[in-house]
């Protein structure tokens, strides 16, 4: 397989996501994996709330399914936070 020079892109997609970190100082400046490994664990967290929410929402008959019940949610304004909601 030949090498295929990357240049300027991938390093300026990474440093456009190191400064979107939150903790974007010391040696966190520079830890491409940790940054990416932060945000899957975000996106984990929110996927594990969407579907205890929608077990809840099943169990106790509020509404057939999750995406009904944040629509409402919304419709009403009532505008709550997933991580809340799951307790």
């Amino acid at each position: 397989m030949t090498r295929v020079p990357r240049g300027y892109i991938a390093r300026r997609r990474r440093t456009k996501m190191r400064s979107f970190a939150s903790n974007f100082r010391g040696a966190h400046l520079r830890l491409n994996r940790m940054i990416t490994q932060q945000r899957q664990a975000k996106e984990g967290f929110r996927r594990l709330w969407i579907t205890r929410i929608n077990a809840a929402t099943r169990v106790y008959n509020v509404f057939d399914s999750y995406s009904k019940l944040i629509h409402n949610l919304y419709k009403k304004e009532l505008i709550l936070n997933r991580k809340m909601l799951h307790k």
